[in-house]
């Protein structure tokens, strides 16, 4: 199949198949190397049949061997049981005395359970290596995964000189070619749009405006994707949410539909691209520091979404870029509105490229870069099935059970902690709880004895 919008069009060849003992449901790649026949023409069944056969072989050999495409992220290197703090001490209690369990209100064994968290803390945190790129399970021949050469033989050396030949000599200025020419055009004319009355003209030519310069932005990265489940995808009047690796994430979603994004306001390249787009679509950039624009953004989605002719929002709710292994904590502001919400989930595979943009550490640009001299951008979107608010669930919950659906498809680690972490330091009140929890514990031990 086909879909095309002017001359930037993106081949897709979707695979349909009958249930076989499986879900069945559709299935679309995109090639951003594929070439857009004229109109009237096709391409060659040859072609297509190779490209369905491929598919189809990787597919049955990964279930034949029962490995998944992509491999659920595992905890870390320690491996770590979800018990509570009051299961484990009375485990370690039960181990190593022979009094009562609930006997002393302190025993000097319980020590060793906060030692015992302490060093697996400082070993595997499981919070602050979200936000470094992802430790890869073999080398794949980029040189900025290895800063420092070791040479191991000459035919993995020539390899390696052969990949970076071809990526920084011949990918690289087409890729760059490719993404001056899709900014430029989206620069462009997002601003000349921007000066049309508003109307039907001008929502069209903005359309594909953004998705023939997405699109133009895919190839530049090489990204192939695939879509599954697109009967899914979002709707007017509702709000999609995503898990957030990157700011490609963007263009990955956009170059398969219309969106109004809501987001956090950049400076640089970034802040010169999000103004411009603001003048042809009503996107919404704020502040998060500044709590008047935080109202302000909330009085926005809610008027947004009550008018079921606008374009859906596009909201990342972690927040923050995360490596791509979990997905942390999402804001509750866009699940307080009562609309309905559209998870997508996003998972990139790391053998080709690492699309994480760690943004305390690189600039736009020098991500740009990065992306662009990695072998491809190769990823994965499943459209999950609309979810809704129930009545007996505050925004919390109903954020936590959108995480929840969206971390299991995708494989990705469901985390409770907050992606804020990644610049701020831990608040105090978390210590506490901790500490209270033990001294509940106590005194709970405590009081029932004194009752009975």
């Amino acid at each position: 199949m086909q879909g095309s919008s002017g001359d930037c069009a993106v081949t897709a060849t979707c695979n349909w198949q009958q249930p076989t003992g499986g879900c069945g449901k559709s299935c679309c790649t995109i090639s951003p190397l594929s070439t857009i026949p004229p109109s009237g023409t096709h391409s060659s069944p040859g072609a297509l049949l190779c490209k369905m056969w491929a598919t189809l072989r990787i597919e049955r050999g990964a279930k034949e061997k029962n490995h998944p495409l992509y491999k659920p992220y595992v905890n870390g290197i320690i491996a770590k049981e979800p018990t509570s703090l009051e299961e484990e001490i009375k485990e370690i209690r039960r181990s190593g005395s022979g009094k009562a369990l609930d006997a002393p209100e302190f025993e000097l064994s319980d020590i060793f359970y906060f030692c015992r968290k302490g060093i697996e803390t400082i070993m595997d945190d499981e919070v602050t290596k979200r936000f470094s790129a992802e430790e890869l399970e073999s080398w794949n021949l980029l040189s900025r995964t290895n800063y420092n050469f070791h040479y191991i033989s000459l035919r993995l050396t020539v390899l390696w000189g052969l990949g970076v030949l071809i990526r920084y000599c011949f990918l690289l200025p087409l890729r760059i070619a490719l993404a001056f020419t899709g900014i430029s055009l989206l620069v462009t004319g997002t601003t000349v749009v921007g000066y049309l009355p508003n109307g039907r003209c001008k929502e069209f030519l903005s359309k594909h405006v953004h998705l023939m310069c997405y699109r133009i932005c895919v190839r530049a990265l090489t990204a192939i994707i695939t879509y599954h489940d697109r009967e899914n995808r979002p709707r007017n009047g509702g709000i999609c949410v995503a898990n957030h690796t990157s700011p490609i994430d963007v263009i990955i979603l956009a170059s398969d539909g219309y969106y109004a994004m809501v987001g956090q306001v950049h400076g640089g390249l970034m802040g010169v691209i999000q103004r411009a787009m603001v003048k042809a679509c009503p996107h919404v950039w704020f502040e998060r520091s500044e709590v008047k624009d935080r109202h302000l953004v909330a009085k926005r989605l809610t008027e947004h979404v009550q008018d079921k002719s606008k374009l859906p929002i596009l909201i990342f709710p972690e927040g923050t870029c995360i490596n791509n292994t979990s997905v942390m904590m999402f804001k509750k502001g866009s699940f307080e509105i009562g609309a309905t919400v559209y998870p997508v989930a996003i998972k990139y595979d790391p053998q080709f490229g690492d699309a994480f943009w760690n943004s305390s550490k690189y600039g736009m640009v020098t991500y740009l870069l990065r992306m662009m001299t990695s072998w491809a951008i190769v990823c994965s979107v499943w459209y999950l099935p609309p979810m809704t608010r129930q009545c007996d669930e505050d925004a919390v919950q109903f954020a936590n059970r959108v995480k929840s659906a969206i971390a299991r498809q995708g494989g990705l680690v469901d985390l409770l902690w907050d992606g804020g972490l990644k610049r701020e330091k831990v608040k105090d009140t978390f210590k506490e709880e901790q500490q209270k929890l033990y001294s509940k514990m106590i005194v709970g031990n405590h009081e029932d004895r004194s009752r009975s």
